[in-house]
This record gives structure tokens, sequence and C-alpha cells, in this order.
């Protein structure tokens, strides 16, 4: 497959970033079946949470020049989603590809395969999710394939350029904007009626009766 660039995608909205920093990520979990990758992708070096634009890249196994090339055009607050194509053996980022990205400002990468020199982007503060590290590295080879701002499947997800992209030590969401955006103030109404269900179970309550689960199960057991 040739080489694909597709174009820039838009802005997220900054009404719904604002609203997504304060949104409990696991609370997205109770509305939405789909556009989480697969537990196999795991936070391997960072501690903030990721709200951010997902700019996509596919690779070729052993072949990093598409990212090379897409790590110097990412704009701050975006995250970088790298397909490789099935391959976990390569690591397509490492120290050097992580510094530009902090440098360019971005918010996070995903990377549906192995990351490296960990103990040097831990350094450098950026999240970074993967399935694992690996001493064994891509190279520049300049193979006429890979791809740029085009869907890719990461985490047994499909992501197009522009989804948003939401991380942090429970896992990666990847969702459209509209999406989102039809959810998270019902999500963040729950997120403020946590506490309280929470002390009504300190004061004695019973997580059933409170949610009415208990009556389910009643109703369903007569």
């Amino acid at each position: 497959m040739p080489i694909t660039i597709g174009p820039e995608p838009e802005p997220l909205p900054s009404e719904l970033i604002e609203k997504l920093e304060r949104v409990s990520f696991p609370t997205l979990g109770h509305y939405l079946e789909e556009g989480f990758a697969d537990p196999g992708i795991v936070r391997v070096a960072g501690t903030r949470r990721v709200v951010g634009r997902a700019v996509t890249v596919r690779t070729t196994a052993t072949d990093s020049t598409m990212l090379h090339h897409a790590a110097g055009l990412v704009e701050p607050g975006d995250v970088v989603v790298i397909d490789t194509g099935g391959d976990v053996r390569h690591a397509p980022l490492g120290e050097v590809v992580a510094s530009a990205l902090v440098i360019r400002g971005a918010a996070g990468a995903v990377v549906d395969g192995s990351a490296t020199d960990i103990d040097e982007i831990a350094g450098l503060g950026l999240p970074v999710y993967a399935r694992g590290l690996s001493m064994l590295t891509t190279k520049l080879h300049d193979i006429d394939a890979g791809g740029l701002n085009v869907p890719v499947v990461v985490g047994g997800v499909v992501v197009n350029p522009g989804d948003v992209v939401l991380a942090d030590a429970n896992g990666v969401l990847f969702a459209p904007a509209h999406v989102l955006a039809a959810l998270i103030d019902t999500a963040l109404a729950d997120d403020a009626e946590e506490p309280g269900l929470v002390e009504e179970l300190r004061a004695g309550g019973r997580l059933g009766d409170l949610t009415g689960a208990t009556a389910s199960v009643q109703a369903l057991t007569r």
C-alpha cells in the first residue's frame, strides 16, 4: 500500500475539552460500549491524564519514516496514535521521537506495539501507552508505505484522524467528538452524585437498594 497523507483534522471544541478534563473517564464506560482499546495497551510512561485530538500514523513493521515526518507536524494538545500493522517486536517510539513530541506540545502517544528508551521517556513526562517494551527498534528505511491522518486500527478500535483520545491509568478510549459531546453533561452529573452515594454506603445503606439493583433482582425472581 503506497503512502497516504490525509488532511489535518479540525480542532476539538474548547468547551468539550474543558469538560472532558473534569470527568472521570471510567464514568464514560457506563454509557459507551465501543471505542475502548483492548486492555493489552497500557500506560508505560507518564502520569498525566490525556485529553487530545488524534493524529493518526500508520507505519510498517521495521520502518518509522512516516512517524518521524508526523512528529514534526503535531500541534499542541495532539495525541499521536500509531498503527504498526500488528508488529509488536520493533519499537517505533523512543527518546528522540518522544522528545520531538514534547517540544511540539503533544499531549501523549498511543502505540499498538512496543516502545523503547522508557527510562528516558519517563524523564520527559510524556504519557505513552503501548503493548510493551522492546530493545529492537524500527529504522529509517524510506519504504513506500504508511500513512498520516488516515483511519487506523489501534487496540482493536478504528481511529479516525481528529477523534478524541482519552487515556489514564485505566486504559484508552477513542471516540468522535460528537459522541462525547452528547453524553458529557450526564457523565459529569454522575460524578457529582458519586460522593453522596459513597456517604450513604458508609451510613449503612446497601448498594443494591441505593442503585435499584436489588429491586430489579426481586422483580425478576418473583
